[in-house]
């Protein structure tokens, strides 16, 4: 019979929502290196770090898309990978993704900083969310490479059974809400990928998003147009106090005063970073938190925490 390898794996996340996938398939304990933006569960900030950002992530929403803008144009990464750091740490699994190059690490990288490796080589899983569908399956590619299929089906079934049921309860209120869900400020840019999926979900109706596709950019006149109900406002990377700060460049436009929305107080600010834009498990919190700002009269787990009402 062939020899079995029982050695656990060493791994390394260099997206916050892998690592995050990995701590829910109880492997924990194999992470040995993560990605500058990985910071939950909070003891994974223990990990060596081994990626940063090009550029200053300081600044205005406008400020920060025209550096990333500015080295994309070039053909060049965003992020840097320290290879020789990552080597030393001779992981056998390393995540990573290629869904979007300015989000985050991408496997283009990744492949950068292996290029002269002359160990063993270490399996490269890369991640491409594109909705919800494409998440399971992200959870399930990365338990395969943990050798934990079951765990991960487990994890799956159970995250989905817990959406199903806030979707059921949303499904039951008198009325849904038209949403214009904002994943940038400057440009101004709707949210896409898995957000229209979260808004139908949570009882609402997408105004602006498609399913499965990327973030579309707004003009401030299709907004004006579209008069939705809610504006919910989580930018990718953004905490709710950012936002908060950054919301001057979105008030300030002709007409915001007019939406009914604002007239309304149904404008709310969410932590864009821990939640809405990490396609892993902490999507079903994301979920309980658009469903509380959509439909505050029902009976709805979770949700109080993670966003804040504009005023």
């Amino acid at each position: 019979m062939p020899m079995v390898n029982d050695e656990p794996k060493r791994v390394v996340s260099l997206i916050a929502s892998a690592t995050e996938i990995v701590c829910a398939l109880g492997a924990r304990d194999r992470l040995v290196g993560r990605s500058h933006e990985c910071d939950f569960p909070e003891d994974v900030t223990l990990l060596p770090v081994l990626t940063s950002p090009k550029f200053p992530v300081n600044g205005s929403s406008y400020e920060i898309d025209q550096r990333v803008k500015a080295i994309l144009q070039e053909g060049l990464s965003v992020y840097r990978v320290d290879a020789e750091k990552l080597k030393a740490l001779r992981p056998h699994v390393i995540v990573t993704q290629d869904h979007c190059e300015a989000c985050a690490v991408s496997l283009k990288d990744v492949e950068l900083a292996l290029c002269d490796w002359s160990g063993s080589a270490a399996k490269i899983v890369s991640l491409r969310p594109d909705g919800l569908a494409d998440i399971w399956q992200d959870i399930r590619q990365v338990a395969r490479a943990l050798g934990r299929e079951s765990k991960g089906e487990s994890v799956v079934a159970e995250l989905r059974a817990r959406m199903q049921a806030i979707a059921e309860v949303s499904a039951t209120a008198r009325y849904r809400p038209r949403v214009a869900s904002i994943e940038w400020i400057d440009p101004l840019m709707a949210g896409g990928n898995w957000m229209p999926e979260l808004v139908e979900m949570a009882g609402g109706i997408d105004v602006f998003g498609e399913a499965g596709q990327h973030s579309p950019t707004l003009a401030w006149d299709e907004l004006r147009r579209a008069d939705p109900d809610v504006i919910f406002v989580s930018p990718c990377g953004f905490d709710a106090p950012t936002t908060l700060r950054e919301m001057s460049s979105l008030v300030g436009r002709p007409g915001w005063e007019d939406l009914r929305a604002v007239r309304q107080r149904r404008v709310a600010i969410a932590d864009g970073n821990q939640y809405f834009h990490r396609p892993g498990p902490r999507l079903v919190e994301s979920l309980e938190i658009l469903a509380r700002i959509l439909h505050p009269e029902a009976t709805l787990p979770g949700g109080d925490a993670g966003w804040v009402r504009w005023s």
